[in-house]
């Protein structure tokens, strides 16, 4: 199963959401430009995607659903040895 780069751009998103403590997403979104994973304009855009799809309300909070969904991303991106 190939995964389109954003999708995993998503996912990566919404784990940042869960795991940063100080919820500040301009930061947030910063820093994972800052790993090359995507330009930061572009990660403002999914960003909005996520939201307008219902993972993200207006004031930057996960939804239930968000919620969900990054738990999932953060069992999938997790390394066992």
């Amino acid at each position: 199963m190939n995964l389109k780069d954003s999708e995993i751009e998503k996912k990566v998103i919404l784990l940042k959401l869960l795991v940063d403590k100080e919820k500040d997403i301009e930061a947030a979104l910063a820093s994972l430009a800052d790993t090359k994973m995507a330009s930061l304009d572009e990660l403002q855009r999914l960003y909005k995607e996520l939201q307008e799809d219902g993972f993200i309300t207006k004031n930057g909070e996960l939804t239930i659903v968000g919620l969900a969904e990054a738990k999932r991303a953060k069992e999938e991106f997790s390394i066992e040895n």
